[in-house]
Formats: structure tokens, C-alpha cells, sequence
């Protein structure tokens, strides 16, 4: 991995923060923009909230689920999360900066965690990457042998945290909520 890859996989949290601040001061939420864009991202949480059900981090290769339409289910949810929270900023400006630094940053996490499957995982994952896309669903689920089996299990979805996104997000809204508020006055 290059020393640029190393910087977007280990900044990717720590660059969020500053960019959530700034998305904020650019941010001319109402209470439509906020309720459309908690319906977005009611959206991206579920899609995250179903991936985290089936994940085994480490573990195995999870190939079912929603692992069975796209390789980064928990990605593509929280790009729905992203929109849903440029749409609550009511902002042109933070909506492209939610939206460049989700290109940027995560295109480069998702090879960098493909190439680390990839050397894990062998044929098994050489398979699955050329039945299942990185990012855009398929319309069908991916018929694979190996790797994971079963179905959502809560235990999983609390074991892999998910339910620190949905508090992140709401807290999110409820200081645009109070953005607005101030606004007001």
C-alpha cells in the first residue's frame, strides 16, 4: 500500500470531524431540509443496520446478505447516510464537500480493503469480486459457494457497534434542528 493510501485509511475519521464543522457553518437547514434528509438517511442506516447483520469482521468472508449484491454494502449505506445529510444541510456547498470527500476517501479504503481480502481469502474472494461489484448493487443477489451463510442476526449488528451511526446521525439532525432555531432569531 502507498503512503497516500496510508494517509486516506488512517485520516478518513479524523479528517470527518473538521468536515462535519465546516458542512455545518455552510448549512441553511429547515425543518424540510432536515426531514428529507432524515428519510435519506433512515435509508443509509437501514442499509448499514442489514450489513452490520451479516458481518464477520475478520472472521470469515461474508458473501451473503447484502454482502451478495454489493461487496461494500456498509459503504454504500453510509453514502446514502452522506446524502441524506447534505440534503439536511440545505447547503450546495456542504453537500459537495459530504459528497468529494466520500469519492475520495472511501474509493481508496475500498481497494485497500479489497487488495487485504483479496491476499486473505484467494480464489474464494477472486470469485466473489468478479460476481459481486465493489460499490453499485446488483439488481440479484450473487449465488456463491464458501464463505459466509445464514441470515441477519442481531448479536452481529451489536458486535460490529452500528448502532453508534444512528446516534451520530441523530445527533447531526437535532443540531441542525438547532441551527435552524437560531436562524430564527
Amino acid at each position: 500500500m502507498s503512503g497516500a493510501d496510508n494517509f486516506f485509511v488512517r485520516w478518513r475519521v479524523r479528517l470527518g470531524y473538521p468536515l462535519a464543522i465546516a458542512a455545518l457553518v455552510f448549512s441553511r437547514p429547515t425543518p424540510r431540509s432536515i426531514l428529507l434528509g432524515a428519510l435519506a438517511g433512515a435509508l443509509g442506516l437501514w442499509v448499514r443496520a442489514y450489513a452490520a447483520g451479516y458481518l464477520y469482521k475478520q472472521e470469515i468472508l461474508t458473501v451473503t446478505g447484502p454482502y451478495a449484491y454489493t461487496r461494500n454494502p456498509l459503504y454504500f449505506g453510509s453514502a446514502i447516510l452522506a446524502l441524506g445529510a447534505g440534503i439536511a444541510t440545505r447547503s450546495w456547498i456542504s453537500a459537495v464537500m459530504l459528497i468529494v470527500y466520500f469519492a475520495v476517501f472511501y474509493s481508496i479504503v475500498m481497494r485497500r480493503e479489497a487488495t487485504e481480502l483479496h491476499l486473505r481469502y484467494g480464489a474464494s474472494f477472486e470469485e466473489y469480486a468478479l460476481a459481486v461489484p465493489l460499490f453499485i448493487p446488483r439488481l440479484t443477489a450473487a449465488k456463491l459457494l464458501g464463505g459466509s451463510a445464514g441470515s441477519f442476526s442481531l448479536t452481529r449488528y451489536k458486535k460490529n457497534h452500528e448502532w453508534q451511526a444512528a446516534i451520530g446521525f441523530l445527533f447531526l439532525l437535532l443540531v441542525l434542528l438547532a441551527i435552524w432555531r437560531l436562524r430564527q432569531h
